[in-house]
């Protein structure tokens, strides 16, 4: 009597997680006449490929903060290149040297952004849709499979429209392109310091 081959078990979703940000400014006057604004538009995203390294990453920042006060060198914001003196910097990437992690970046020069992008920092952020496209499109399928439940962690940034355009370009591009390659996906935007281990793309884009 033939028995039918047991119905295959199911694998377990693998947690992955991405934190990603921004960095440039809505200033598109010339970067060589004018020191505030930025010559590019860059999307930047830090990959932790399972909860362990989420977990040591977290912890690793937390500790190096306590380290920091224990030294006598206070220090009350949140990680931040672009403002963090160099000594901080060096600390962080210290830490960071020893966490298996992945940053990437894609980058665009802003003087070549089409006329009716620059007209309201909203329409700029509803275009940065091509930024991560782009971005993801490339990335999503060297680390991302079906079995991958994936938790996108972006930074809230701005006033309420200009969060609100910004949330429709991610969302948009990651329901596109990610979607049918991963087994689940939810997404969440934070405000900067709401979990530390979205700090070190801040840090690395400052470098």
């Amino acid at each position: 009597m033939h028995t039918p081959a047991p119905a295959p078990v199911p694998s377990s979703p693998v947690k992955k997680y991405l934190f990603a940000d921004e960095s440039g400014n809505f200033d598109f006057r010339d970067h060589r006449r004018y020191p505030g604004a930025s010559r590019y538009f860059a999307v930047g995203t830090l990959l932790l490929t399972d909860e362990r390294r989420r977990h040591e990453l977290q912890s690793a920042l937390l500790n190096l903060r306590f380290e920091l006060a224990r030294q006598g060198k206070v220090y009350n914001e949140v990680f931040h290149a672009a403002t963090d003196d160099q000594w901080v910097r060096d600390a962080v990437f210290n830490v960071l040297k020893d966490i298996p992690l992945t940053v990437d970046v894609t980058i665009l020069e802003k003087a070549k952004a089409q006329p009716h992008i620059r007209r309201s920092e909203e329409c700029f952020h509803q275009h940065a849709w091509y930024a991560w496209y782009y971005h993801l499109r490339f990335h999503g399928p060297r680390y991302f499979g079906p079995d991958d439940d994936l938790l996108l962690v972006s930074a809230a940034l701005g006033a309420k429209k200009t969060r609100a355009a910004f949330r429709g370009a991610v969302t948009s591009v990651a329901n596109q392109v990610l979607d049918r390659r991963i087994r689940t996906k939810n997404m969440a935007f934070w405000p900067q310091p709401a979990t530390p281990a979205s700090r070190p793309w801040a840090t690395c884009r400052g470098r």
